[in-house]
């Protein structure tokens, strides 16, 4: 099985023997592959529509109907027990339901010791969330899905005296680690949130109290990816 890009970067995140959960599976393609490349010596197919696990089980079925799979209905982790696989994957939904996912049940969350997220949007807010519940962001991957270029978290755990409380920035949204762990996408993908939010900023109608807080934020942002392109072009040199 040949996987997309996004999910073949993912897949080269879990280490050979580890047990992991793909929360949301929709078709199971992920755990499939890493079942049959023996990568994984057992994966658990979650996720909340019946219709989505359905499609993964009949892929199951298609491409090894000999093996018996472990395919689950239910919400987020609430379909593991306690440290039942050594890896958790949360991919293709928004960052604060990634987020929500996790804090339903934090010692619970707590128990699995990593997990490879791929938030779709408020990938900062999930980052924030993560600093303050003491999970630690091990390693940050672009990669490229369509006109998209998708950020890849490899988190840990951690564990709660590991808490920051920082408040919420521009940092969260772009930070140093994206230079730490750059590769051949990372200025396409600072030039494009540079533009996008150079596009926010002017559209933002300045006559409110909370559009003139959004405008000092977006400015923030800007000169963020400002900094971080300019570090970026000077490391480079």
């Amino acid at each position: 099985m040949k996987l997309s890009d996004r999910l073949q970067l993912i897949a080269d995140e879990i280490n050979k023997g580890e047990t992991m959960a793909d929360i949301g599976t929709d078709h199971g393609f992920l755990p499939l592959y890493l079942m049959e490349t023996g990568k994984c010596p057992h994966v658990v197919m979650a996720d909340i529509s019946a219709g989505s696990l359905k499609k993964a089980e009949d892929n199951c079925k298609s491409l090894h109907p000999e093996r018996e799979y472990d395919l689950r209905l239910g919400n987020g982790i609430d379909v593991l027990q306690d440290g039942e696989v050594d890896v958790v994957v949360l991919a293709g939904m928004g960052g604060l339901l990634i987020a929500d996912i996790l804090e339903w049940n934090l010692a619970k969350s707590r128990s699995i010791k990593r997990y490879i997220l791929q938030p779709r949007n408020n990938v900062g807010r999930l980052r924030h969330w993560l600093a303050e519940n003491g999970f630690i962001i091990t390693k940050e991957s672009l990669v490229r899905e369509g006109k998209f270029i998708c950020e890849i978290l490899t988190v840990h755990s951690g564990f709660p005296e590991g808490k920051q409380h920082e408040p919420y920035s521009a940092a969260f949204d772009y930070p140093e680690s994206l230079l730490t762990d750059r590769n051949h996408l990372t200025d396409e993908y600072l030039e494009k949130k540079l533009a996008i939010e150079e596009n926010i900023c002017k559209n933002i109608a300045e006559h409110s109290r909370a559009a003139e807080v959004e405008a000092a934020s977006c400015r923030e942002r800007i000169n963020r990816l400002r900094y971080l392109l300019k570090k970026q072009l000077g490391d480079a040199e």
